[in-house]
């Protein structure tokens, strides 16, 4: 997965990029096909926010949150882009069934 971390606003640290890479680096457990990630981390007065775009094969995944502080940001936006590669996972692997006309030929 390539990962590009770029900030508005702010100096992206190696202590945040590290911090961001741990976070982001969880989704390959759940799904191994991530082909790139791109994160902003943004700061404007008391509002940090952090926004994702993951992009699957056949599908690209958003996400942004706003909190207080910068790490909270993160953590809260790992859990929901989290939560929607699950989803997206579970819709394309989830089409076992059977075709219509078996279910015809079966039920008569």
């Amino acid at each position: 997965m390539n990962l590009h971390i770029t900030g508005r606003n702010l100096e992206v640290t190696p202590a945040i990029h590290d911090y961001v890479h741990n976070k982001i680096g969880r989704l390959d457990k759940h799904f191994d096909s991530v082909i790139e990630a791109q994160v902003i981390l943004s700061i404007e007065r008391l509002k940090h926010t952090a926004e994702i775009t993951l992009r699957v094969a056949g599908k690209d995944i958003h996400c942004s949150n706003s909190e207080d502080t910068l790490y909270a940001a993160i953590d809260v936006l790992a859990d929901k882009v989290e939560r929607q590669v699950i989803k997206h996972k579970s819709k394309t692997t989830n089409h076992a069934h059977q075709p219509h006309k078996r279910m015809e030929a079966s039920l008569a």
